[in-house]
């Protein structure tokens, strides 16, 4: 039943996000409720993973800094030249760049694990690129914008240990005490972690509402063309590195799911208000199209690391 429930993902992301859109006042009331959700997100993969997933990624760092320089080259780049591609204005073009300097969202690490991707890989990722932020991300942003800009540093330290590192690991130590019971109810933690990602999806259409009502379709297409290029970018790039396919599939998200809401931030702290509608659009539009993207993966199941097919596995224990 939940196999069953959870390869309608793509469907229910979408079905809600519509929802959203045309009445938002049934999820603006639980903006509160994204962190919460996020956490309950975060134990559940925690859950899923143990120990030695971690140290094997440690030990194989290759992917992680390929993940890493893709993120903060790739995305940069691809953001400018998407504006000046559709003749952007100013702020909206630095808008563009802001979510291209950012780091990976937390939303990476959903994606990746409903995917059946590397979940200890993407978590990994996740932390050393926004440890690394710190200081590209400004720098990124005077480089391309020629703005300078002061990155909320003990903030995002703070939300990533909360919302990320401390659940997680409060999962993995849950694990180890329980393992064989966690075996049997994955499916069920997959489908909790489903539900939990579609309500956050549909708050943030919700808040967002008014300003996708405002925004032109140039500015749509600029942010779905961006984001486009992140996970296709991620994922070919990888491959063609002759990473396997699940390794492919958890940079591809990585690469391509910003942390769009600190690009927002920082747009309306240091820019225009106009500068944090892509930041904005993106935090809707990456949710969606990696829920779908998620989905359409799952389905086709992974391969191994020698190119040997396998059918609808997930975490980081299993081949591939």
């Amino acid at each position: 039943m939940f196999e069953r429930i959870n390869r309608l993902f793509p469907v229910w992301a979408v079905l809600l996000a519509a929802i959203a859109a045309f009445q938002p006042q049934l999820f603006v009331g639980l903006k509160g409720s994204i962190q919460t959700l996020l956490i309950v997100i975060m134990f559940a993969m925690g859950l899923t993973l143990t120990r030695e997933d971690f140290a094997r990624v440690i030990k194989s760092p290759k992917p992680i800094a390929v993940g890493v320089v893709l993120q903060f080259l790739l995305m940069p780049v691809a953001a400018l030249l998407v504006s000046r591609a559709l003749d952007l204005s100013p702020e909206l073009t630095t808008g563009m760049v802001l979510v291209g300097a950012t780091a990976g969202g937390t939303s990476s690490n959903v994606m990746a694990w409903l995917a059946g991707g590397h979940v200890a890989l993407s978590v990994t990722m996740t932390m050393v690129s926004t440890l690394i932020s710190v200081v590209a991300t400004p720098f990124l942003t005077w480089l391309i914008v020629g703005q300078s800009i002061d990155v909320p540093v003990l903030g995002m330290l703070f939300s990533i240990a909360k919302l990320v590192i401390a659940p997680i690991a409060l999962g993995v130590i849950v694990h180890h005490l329980l393992g064989a019971q966690i075996r049997r109810i994955e499916p069920a933690l997959a489908t909790l972690a489903m539900a939990a990602i579609v309500v956050i999806i549909a708050i943030v259409v919700a808040l967002n509402a008014g300003n996708l009502a405002t925004l032109g379709p140039i500015v749509a297409l600029a942010v779905i063309a961006h984001n486009g290029i992140g996970l296709a970018g991620g994922y070919w790039a990888s491959r063609a590195l002759g990473f396997d396919v699940r390794t492919a599939r958890t940079i591809a998200f990585e690469v391509g799911l910003q942390n769009s809401g600190l690009a927002v931030t920082l747009a309306n702290q240091f820019f225009t208000a106009g500068a944090a509608l892509p930041g904005a659009l993106f935090s809707v539009w990456h949710n969606v199209s990696g829920s779908l993207l998620a989905g359409y993966w799952k389905r086709r199941g992974v391969t191994d690391a020698t190119g040997d097919g396998t059918r609808g596995v997930s975490g980081d224990r299993h081949g591939g």
